[in-house]
């Protein structure tokens, strides 16, 4: 890289790497920055709800402290929980998946940077469905790859489909990976079992992966689950899923993740951790195995809570003449715009400032996201209404 493309700060003897240049906050921070520390704002513009971590998990955690689980440990996860991984794996997939194809991870996040280290060399790119979430984006320009985007289509109703063909022609010579978030955030789209197929096929013949975030996948109200690349491919197949323990069992803050991989691949994750991280605390993954084990009760309650605050949205919400949404049917987010509102970033900045509510501005999701604006339905009916309350009389105002 020329020095020129290294960024240089005022006041700094010496430059920083060229990635980091190009990196800003995302525009959801921007917007919540705006009104930081402000306690009266009602918070819908993260991917997380009100609802703490269960007593189970913290408490199995507690337990791995209180037991001196505070030492380095297995790169890639105690060997307790990646075989409750396994066994997760196949109760709720009906399929064999070995412990030695799994790897924890310090989130879901660090599960996507990991990837793109292992896959990605200057100037490769990885071909994306968007809207996403921008994290996707973040890493792959870190690693000094090129993102590529192929947006999903709006239907007439609000829904979101894809166009698979438009998938297969942005792959290039330069292509590694094809990321695919489904159930997808900020739409609540799902890839069907047909779709999955296809583009596994497409990724067979053509030599490239398919990294498959399926983090919502439980957090769906048509199925108990949804469609899972891994229910259609083999143990070598070229497919990296990526999953977290944060939406399903109201972890977000502990940063715990894994990836399901080719076992083959499980030497060059453990390098990658050990550079990156060393590993996931001891103790904190004690907690995870607590909600894999005991965690159907609580995941059950979510999926309603998720429910019935998605429908709350929708109902109130297509109830304005300008507005145009779609009944969610996975993930907890509503995707919708509003009529006359081209500028999200604004429009989310004023509603934070002067209605006193946080959504997300739908440029913060790459091309598709333009126009539209994300809440974010995981919290109680109290909150929402609260937070419905003064977003319909921000439209009202327009």
């Amino acid at each position: 890289m020329s020095d020129s493309s290294r960024l240089k700060l005022s006041g700094l003897g010496a430059s920083l790497s060229g990635p980091i240049g190009g990196l800003s906050d995302t525009p959801i921070t921007e917007v919540a920055m705006t009104v930081f520390g402000d306690r009266d704002v009602v918070p819908l513009w993260f991917g997380e709800g009100d609802l703490v971590t269960p007593d189970f998990v913290r408490d199995a955690a507690a337990k791995g402290l209180e037991a001196g689980e505070t030492f380095y440990t297995w790169q890639r996860g105690i060997p307790e929980l990646r075989a409750a991984l396994s066994a997760y794996t196949e109760r709720v997939y009906g399929i064999k998946c070995p412990a030695d194809r799994i790897s924890v991870t310090t989130g879901g996040m660090q599960a996507i940077l990991l990837s793109c280290q292992l896959l990605l060399d200057s100037g490769d790119n990885i071909v994306i469905v968007s809207p996403i979430w921008p994290n996707i984006t973040s890493a792959v320009k870190l690693v000094r790859g090129v993102p590529k985007y192929v947006a999903l289509d709006r239907k007439p109703d609000g829904s979101f489909k894809l166009d698979l063909q438009k998938v297969f022609d942005a792959v290039d010579d330069r292509t590694r990976a094809i990321f695919v978030n489904s159930p997808g955030n900020p739409t609540g789209w799902t890839m069907t079992s047909d779709e999955q197929k296809a583009l596994l096929d497409f990724a067979r013949k053509r030599g490239v992966w398919i990294m498959a975030d399926e983090v919502y996948a439980r957090l769906i109200y048509t199925r108990a689950v949804a469609p899972s690349f891994l229910e259609l491919a083999g143990p070598d197949d070229p497919l990296l899923v990526l999953n977290s323990f944060s939406k399903p069992w109201a972890m977000t803050g502990w940063r715990l993740g894994w990836l399901t991989h080719p076992a083959a691949l499980g030497e060059q994750f453990a390098k990658l951790v050990q550079i990156n991280t060393s590993g996931v605390p001891h103790f904190l993954q004690r907690g995870g195995i607590a909600a894999l084990e005991k965690g159907d009760g609580f995941l059950a309650e979510m999926v309603e809570r998720c429910r019935a605050g998605g429908e709350q949205v929708f109902q109130r919400l297509s109830a304005q003449p300008r507005v145009r949404i779609a009944r969610p049917e996975a993930a907890f987010y509503n995707f919708f715009s509003i009529d006359g509102v081209t500028d999200t970033m604004a429009f989310c900045k004023k509603l934070a400032k002067e209605y006193k509510v946080g959504l997300a501005p739908g440029e913060a999701f790459g091309p598709g996201g333009q126009g539209n604006v994300r809440l974010c339905f995981a919290s109680g009916a109290e909150r929402l209404s609260k937070g419905l309350d003064r977003i319909e009389a921000a439209i009202k105002a327009l």
